[in-house]
């Protein structure tokens, strides 16, 4: 599994975290082309480090973070961390953290550091957001003072 699938995935379960009946349609498809861009670019061996206002984008899905790594050039991945300003971005929702590790081995990933999830007007936040792309299991824990805590807008009909 590639990262651009299981961010897909992710990106998926956090909108039905958020909101029951979204479809997927702002998600990272496979087989369309990865565009990345950076300040800086690093390469040691095969792996691809992207450093300051690095970016990841396929389709309508980006990920941003002031640091992404573990990107190999073959196309396998390892672990994929992502740090500092963290953002991954579709048409439909918002997740922010400061830092973001993706394992394809366990089909994993894992954002930490004042998470923040937005779909439209609702919003929920906790310490850390985790989330399996296989299972399409997710677990919010709480911050500081203990809690995961949210604000959600039902849907008006007839409005």
């Amino acid at each position: 599994m590639n990262i651009t699938r299981s961010l897909a995935a992710t990106a998926l379960g956090l909108i039905l975290i958020a909101a029951p009946s979204v479809g997927d349609t702002q998600s990272f498809r496979s087989g369309q082309p990865i565009m990345w861009g950076a300040d800086t670019v690093e390469y040691q061996g095969s792996s691809v480090t992207l450093i300051g206002r690095a970016e990841v984008t396929q389709g309508e899905a980006r990920m941003r973070a002031d640091r992404i790594s573990g990107i190999d050039q073959s196309g396998s991945i390892d672990r994929i961390e992502a740090t500092g300003n963290v953002y991954f971005v579709t048409p439909e929702q918002t997740i922010r953290g400061d830092r973001a590790v993706y394992t394809p081995g366990n089909d994993t990933i894992v954002l930490s550091g004042d998470v923040i999830l937005t779909q439209g007007e609702n919003v929920m936040t906790g310490a850390s957001l985790t989330y399996n792309t296989r299972t399409e299991s997710a677990r919010m824990d709480g911050g500081s003072n203990g809690r995961v805590q949210g604000v959600f807008y039902p849907e008006r009909s007839g409005d």
